[in-house]
């Protein structure tokens, strides 16, 4: 048995133990997920277009997340519309953020792992790296959408004649709290996976500058900035969406 392998028993059996029924659920939404993504992957060697693909399968993701995880109906379907909003307005982002970091292929630090192979795939790496911070975003932006949808549907649940007004300003009040936990999860997750990075520019003496400047790191950022953004516009969106429902649903009595 690999290390792998015992890892993902104990986790199926602490989630099985803690989220029951659930804890199942989602562990099977992550196979599924993963499954989802390495087909993507597979896609984009035959030459599919990299960001048609990466925009698929980010709303196919977004969708097994969301609607597997234990809220509520009404909570389930505001999180995602909520999540496919804030979908397109960062890909409008990424796209020509991009093409104008000029992020997209390997970096110098590459060189020895490629030494004696061929780059010439036929792929473009600006589209690549464009479908790479499309999917790094995903994350981030359901949790935080399912955050939102679901407290704000426990509110309408608990106060069944709050206005729409209050419970924007309920959802701002939530979004505040999670918005410091989502920000510190996405900086830590990126500072752990770049460690290693930051010790090899660390002996290889590089300047602030070549840092900020290096193509591995300048991508690995602008992921996770992109992703941050996701997460601060997802509060207000879900919000909006959730209050809209209510001022409909309100005026329909």
């Amino acid at each position: 048995m690999g290390a792998i392998t015992a890892l993902g028993i104990v986790l199926l059996i602490l989630m099985m133990i803690v989220g029951g029924k659930q804890g199942i659920t989602s562990f099977l939404s992550m196979v599924v997920n993963f499954g989802i993504l390495f087909f993507s992957i597979v896609l984009i060697a035959f030459h599919m277009p990299p960001i048609l693909v990466a925009v698929v399968a980010s709303a196919i993701l977004l969708a097994i997340t969301i609607f597997w995880s234990d809220a509520s109906d009404n909570a389930s379907v505001t999180a995602f519309e909520a999540s496919v909003i804030i979908l397109i307005l960062l890909i409008a982002i990424i796209i020509p953020i991009e093409y104008w970091a000029q992020v997209g292929g390997f970096g110098l630090e590459d060189s020895e792992e490629l030494e004696g192979l061929s780059t010439y795939v036929g792929i473009d790496f600006t589209k690549i790296a464009i479908a790479t911070a499309i999917l790094s975003s995903l994350g981030a932006i359901a949790e935080a959408a399912i955050a939102i949808a679901s407290g704000l549907d426990e509110i309408i649940t608990q106060h069944q004649l709050i206005r729409s007004e209050q419970l924007y300003v309920d959802g701002i009040v939530i979004g505040k709290q999670i918005i410091g936990t989502a920000v510190n999860t996405l900086f830590f997750g990126f500072f752990g996976s770049s460690l290693g990075l930051f010790i090899w520019f660390y002996s290889l003496n590089y300047s602030f500058g070549e840092i900020l400047n290096d193509k591995v790191f300048a991508a690995e950022l602008i992921a996770i900035v992109v992703s941050l953004i996701g997460v601060v516009t997802t509060i207000p969106i879900t919000t909006w969406i959730m209050s809209l429902k209510l001022k409909r649903k309100t005026a329909a009595k």
